[in-house]
Parts: structure tokens; C-alpha cells; sequence
């Protein structure tokens, strides 16, 4: 029997030793879904030679290898729109522009395709294929990259704005900033691009080569980060509390990670989206904020924020009759309510003062809690009593907690549905008034005083 014992015993320390392996098992980074749209230029100036050949040529050998090496990336979708190649000009065509290859799995031989057919002849609407780009990324993705590469060889034409509608489908959360590459552009323009995004110029045709494939690079690799939460001595030792990054353009929450230590004891490494600025909400109590966060590309970036914390308890002297109960915390002069903590739990909070409100009767209002780095601060209030009223019918009245032979402060009503009733107050000597719901003249009101002590239990006739 022992041994069948012995047996069972191993088993179940080796099953549960598994379990936690897996659990604890390191996790590898999965990146996350990026969906490139080409926005293509066939407008009637991409006819002209650019070197060698022609810049239609030379754009559509260029940018059909690219798709060969980034059909076989798993996380990678793509997708084609054109514009200018439907409409001859003149006249000009302000509408010319349309999704040739949507987004599909697979579907790099259409764009190769499409790219080797097309005929530049129409105008530059700009403006309108950014805006009518923002409605060709499919919105099942939920966590997905959406990225705009734009190729052109000339500057808006029609009346439209790119920068305004960059803008917004930046501010709407619908893509990251776009990547626009000239094609032999007057370096005079760049102004005219950088508001619609990061902008390149190809001064010829071995730098257009280059300067796609620095855009796809930029557009798919991520960068590694960690967050230094720092205590009152600047030191990074403060953890185990929620993270929230927000594109700071669009509002967009994008990330929640629980601020880990690794095991070397020391803030563990995330990675994060070049492309993004975030803006980051540490959820200490108070929260701590971080605005516009810049990540350097390739490089590992030191997120600091100052966050000191001490521990509050409010405990109960002796067995009580708090158990659950909760209790308001304010920061010191300030109305808002910042947390409910529960009696007997402890809670950490930002170094500095506090106001607490602990809903007993009578109510109790400790202001000006001093919160240290590292320290747990305890506020102790008193164990409270019990009163039992005996009521000979439910009737009128109220409790009034007794401060002086001039002063009293009322506590609370006495409840006119129930006949007789238990309430817990704090210890001290308290006035009952009363009147019995059946009794229709004034001179019937009943007025006792009775002391509560803590841990006590006291009955009281009202009749």
C-alpha cells in the first residue's frame, strides 16, 4: 500500500511539475498580421524616360521583384490600387483611380499581372486614392498593421488634399503613416510630401531599388523596448502593474502588458511598432502618463516613468463585523473618488497624501494619509458594536451619535418598514428618537440614550 502510495504521489508531482513547465514555458514573438496597399502611379508623365527607360518601366520591373520576395511571408497580405490609367488627359479624370487586386492570400501573381498591363494616361489624383485607400483594407483583421506605400513621379493635380486625408486616416486609426517614394521628383516638393507621410526620393533608378526595399523594411520589422518604472530614488524597481500603450494619433489602445521583471530582475524587453507614436497610461493609483513616444528603428528604447509607490491598509482592532466593506480614497483635497479598497486588503498608491472616507456609521474621515516609497502605511479604526432595537411596531425615527450635552451629529434613520432591527455602529454614546408608526400623537416620540462599545452588543426597548 505504501508503495502504490509512493507511485500516486510521483505521478501527480510529475503532472503538475509538466503543467507548470508549460505555463512558464518562454514565449516566442509573434508578429503581428502587416497588410501593405501599393498605391501606383499610371499617370500620362509616367510615359517618360527616366535614364534608361521609361519610369513605368522601371517602377513596374522594381516593384514586381519586391512581391516576389514577399509572397512567402506568412504574416504579409497585399494589395494593388492605380491611378491614372483609365482616363486619357485631357480631359482630367479627378475620379481615376481604382482597387485593381484587393487583399487576398496568395494573390502576388495578379498584382504581377495587373502591374506588366498597365498603360499610364490620366491625371495625379492623389488625395482621392489616398481616401479611397482607406476603405480597401478589410476590417475582420483585428490585430493588424495597415500600411500605405504610395509611388509616384508627380505631385497632387487635382483639387484635393492628401495631407488632410492622410491625416484623417491616420486620426481614424485606419492606417499608419504612409510611405511615399518620388520618382524622380524635384527635391524642391518634399515639403509638398512630408505632411502625407515618410517620404523618399528616388534620384534615379538604383535608388529607387534601394529606397523600396528600406520602405519594406521599415514597414515590417518592429523594434524592442522596456518600460523603467522608477521609484523615489530613480531606480527601475517598481512592477506587476498594468501597462496601456495608445497611438497617440488616432486614440487607439494597441497594447495592455502587465509591467514584468525578467529573470535576471530586470524590466523585461516587449516589442513594439516603430511606426507608432505611443502615448503610454502606467495604471498605478493615480495613473502615471507618458505622452508621445518616439521609437528609434533598429534600436532598443529606455521608456521611463516616474512611479514611486507605498502600500495603504486600514484594518479593523479585533474580530469585526467589516468584512467586504469598502472604503473611498481620495487624493488629499481633491472630491474625485480615485479607488473603493476593501477593509483589511492591501492596496499601493503613488508616494504622496490621501483622504479616506470609510462608509460606517458614523462616517469616518481621515485626511491627509501619508503614502511612502516602499512602506506600508496602516490606519486603524475602532472595532465597532452592535445595537439591537425592539420596536412594539415599525414606526419613525432616527440615531444621533452624542458629542456634548450641546452638541450631537445624526448618524442615520431608523428603518419605519421593520419592527425590530440590528445596526452596527462605531463605539460612543448615541441618542435613539423614536415614534411608532400606530402612535398618532406627537407626545408618544420615545428619546433613550444607550453607550456602544467595540465588540459589544446592546439591546434597546423602544416602548
Amino acid at each position: 500500500m505504501t508503495v502504490f502510495r509512493t507511485i500516486v504521489f510521483c505521478l501527480t508531482f510529475s503532472i503538475v511539475s509538466v503543467a507548470e513547465a508549460q505555463v512558464y514555458a518562454p514565449k516566442k514573438y509573434t508578429p503581428p498580421d502587416t497588410r501593405i496597399l501599393f498605391v501606383f502611379d499610371a499617370s500620362q508623365s509616367m510615359n517618360g524616360y527616366w535614364e534608361k527607360e521609361r519610369k513605368i518601366t522601371t517602377a513596374r520591373n522594381v516593384l514586381i521583384k519586391l512581391i516576389d520576395s514577399l509572397q512567402y511571408l506568412d504574416n504579409v497580405q497585399m494589395a494593388l490600387r492605380v491611378y491614372g490609367h483609365q482616363s486619357i488627359v485631357p480631359p482630367q479624370d479627378c475620379n481615376d483611380t481604382r482597387l485593381e487586386v484587393p487583399f487576398a492570400k496568395g494573390n502576388a501573381p495578379q498584382i504581377r499581372q495587373e502591374l506588366r498591363y498597365i498603360n499610364p494616361k490620366g491625371t495625379t489624383p492623389i488625395a482621392h486614392s489616398l481616401e479611397m485607400a482607406g476603405k480597401d483594407f478589410p476590417e475582420e483583421c483585428i490585430d493588424c498593421r495597415n500600411i500605405i506605400i504610395l509611388i509616384t513621379d508627380g505631385i497632387e493635380a487635382c483639387d484635393g488634399d492628401p495631407c488632410a486625408v492622410s491625416y484623417e486616416l491616420q486620426k481614424q486609426g485606419i492606417v499608419l503613416k504612409p510611405f511615399v517614394i518620388g520618382i524622380g521628383i524635384d527635391e524642391g516638393f518634399k515639403k509638398t510630401f512630408d505632411c502625407i507621410g515618410y517620404y523618399y526620393n528616388a534620384a534615379n533608378e538604383e535608388k529607387f531599388s534601394e529606397v523600396l526595399n528600406v520602405v519594406i523594411s521599415q514597414a515590417l520589422n518592429s523594434t524592442t523596448a522596456q518600460v523603467n518604472l522608477l521609484d523615489k530614488s530613480g531606480l527601475p524597481t517598481e512592477t506587476n502593474v498594468n501597462m496601456t500603450f495608445i497611438d497617440h494619433f488616432s486614440g487607439k489602445i494597441m497594447h495592455n502588458y502587465i509591467h514584468t521583471m525578467n529573470y535576471r530582475g530586470i524590466p523585461d524587453t516587449l516589442v513594439l511598432d516603430h511606426l507608432i507614436t505611443y502615448d503610454l497610461r502606467v495604471n498605478t493609483i493615480p495613473p502615471v502618463f507618458v505622452d508621445s513616444i518616439k521609437l528609434a528603428a533598429g534600436k532598443h528604447t529606455i521608456i521611463a516613468a516616474d512611479c514611486p509607490q507605498g502600500t495603504l491598509l486600514v484594518k479593523v482592532g479585533g474580530e469585526s463585523q467589516y468584512r467586504g466593506l469598502q472604503f473611498i480614497v481620495r487624493q488629499n483635497k481633491q472630491m474625485q473618488t480615485l479607488n473603493m479598497q476593501e477593509i483589511n486588503a492591501e492596496e499601493k498608491y503613488l508616494v504622496g497624501k490621501y483622504d479616506l472616507e470609510i462608509p460606517v456609521l458614523p462616517r469616518i474621515y481621515v485626511d491627509g494619509v501619508v503614502i511612502n516609497q516602499s512602506t506600508t502605511t496602516t490606519v486603524t479604526i475602532p472595532r465597532p458594536g452592535i445595537l439591537n432595537l425592539l420596536k412594539s411596531a415599525p414606526g419613525f425615527g432616527s440615531i444621533y451619535l452624542r458629542k456634548s450635552s450641546k452638541q450631537e451629529e445624526w448618524v442615520c434613520n431608523i428603518n419605519n418598514n421593520l419592527k425590530n432591527e440590528t445596526i452596527i455602529l462605531q463605539p460612543g454614546t448615541y441618542r435613539v428618537v423614536f415614534r411608532a408608526l400606530n402612535a398618532k400623537q406627537t407626545l408618544y416620540t420615545i428619546n433613550k440614550t444607550i453607550e456602544i462599545k467595540g465588540g459589544g452588543a446592546e439591546a434597546l426597548q423602544l416602548y
